[in-house]
């Protein structure tokens, strides 16, 4: 079973910044890639950053220049570094790491979400 647990969310003023972060534990037999997505109620979940095994990382048009993501590949932490954040920026932003738990297979396992608030 693996754990994956988002953090660091919160009420920031626009134009403001923001450090989320995403801790896996659990079984982990090898990572192939870490997503940062988002959801606002009523749509769809949307990728924001994926970050590769390989180091490709790729972004979101809407957040492309704005937010970074990193990975601690001993820990199995992923960061979401968010700058000039907007009010549109708001959501509830979930970490999916794409891994192998045993399985020999590539799965991606969520956590419940952490809030993100652009407001002042």
């Amino acid at each position: 079973q693996v754990h994956v647990v988002e953090s660091g969310g919160g009420l920031v003023q626009p134009g403001g910044s923001q450090i989320l972060s995403c801790a896996a534990t659990g079984r982990i037999v090898a990572v192939n890639a870490v997503a940062w997505y988002r959801q606002v109620r009523g749509n769809r979940r949307e990728i924001v950053a994926r970050f590769t095994k390989k180091g490709q990382r790729l972004y979101g048009e809407s957040v492309e220049g704005r937010f970074t993501i990193s990975g601690d590949n001993v820990e199995n932490t992923t960061y979401l570094q968010m700058s000039s954040l907007k009010p549109e920026d708001s959501a509830v932003f979930y970490c999916g790491p794409d891994v192998d738990d045993g399985s020999g297979s590539w799965q991606v396992f969520w956590g419940q979400g952490t809030q993100v608030t652009v407001a002042s």
